[in-house]
């Protein structure tokens, strides 16, 4: 029964969590501010309570949880509506670098040294600071880097050339299964796709592992492994 117990506990938490997730947001994954860092740790140790601690029964945990997600949500209204507290809550970008001056004042606000600026540097293909122009702190910790012209990367305008249309691939098989959700949102049905594999050489889609297709390139297919 312990064991039955605890599978039963996990099952509840997983929903929930997973519940949460959806309720809250993607900003939760792709850019946690310091309040959703916080936010993740409290509901982390809600549903650990559930499972560790005996005396606390699902229901309270259930009970704290959408709580917790009801104050979550009204902190989002509360950001939405008001635009002065939404720095407050989220926390504000400090520019850390401003016309290839390094700033210390903003270093020290956010307690950053400059070995860590060079590292965060680093990863965004940044060997030295004569290339930066300007190196802002978001306020989700990552930093977004704009290089001076003449380190930058030249695009197409720059070398004279001609504008071309730009297009979203789309996955149309993946491991062997056609998408067909993806099919019909780009236009095409199952006729066009199969023609499509023919003209490559396969004979139906079991044979693809991988397939998408880009209205500017065309089809790309990989084969199934053998």
């Amino acid at each position: 029964m312990t064991y039955l117990y605890i599978f039963v506990e996990l099952g509840i938490g997983l929903i929930v969590l997973f519940a949460m997730t959806k309720l809250i947001g993607k900003t939760q994954i792709s850019q946690i501010t310091p309040f959703e860092f916080i936010s993740a740790l409290v509901l982390g140790e809600l549903v650990g309570n559930a499972i560790y601690d005996k005396e606390v029964s699902v229901l309270q945990i259930l009970f704290a949880v959408i709580v917790w997600a009801a104050l979550l949500v009204g902190i989002e209204w509360i950001e939405l509506k008001f635009l002065k507290l939404r720095g407050f809550l989220e926390g504000n970008p400090s520019i850390v670098v401003r016309h290839g001056m390094i700033d210390k004042k903003e270093l020290k606000k956010n307690k950053m040294t400059i070995n860590q600026l060079q590292n965060m540097l680093r990863q965004k293909n940044v060997f030295s600071f004569r290339e930066v122009e300007y190196a802002i702190l978001e306020s989700n910790g990552m930093l977004t880097v704009l290089k001076k012209p003449e380190y930058d990367v030249p695009v197409r305008r720059d070398l004279g050339l001609t504008g071309r249309k730009v297009a979203l691939p789309v996955t149309l098989i993946n491991d062997g299964v056609v998408l067909e959700d993806n099919l019909k949102k780009s236009g095409y049905n199952m006729t066009w796709l199969e023609k499509q594999l023919r003209a490559q050489g396969y004979d139906k889609p079991e044979q693809v592992f991988y397939a998408e297709w880009d209205e500017e390139r065309g089809m790309h297919i990989v084969p199934m492994p053998s």
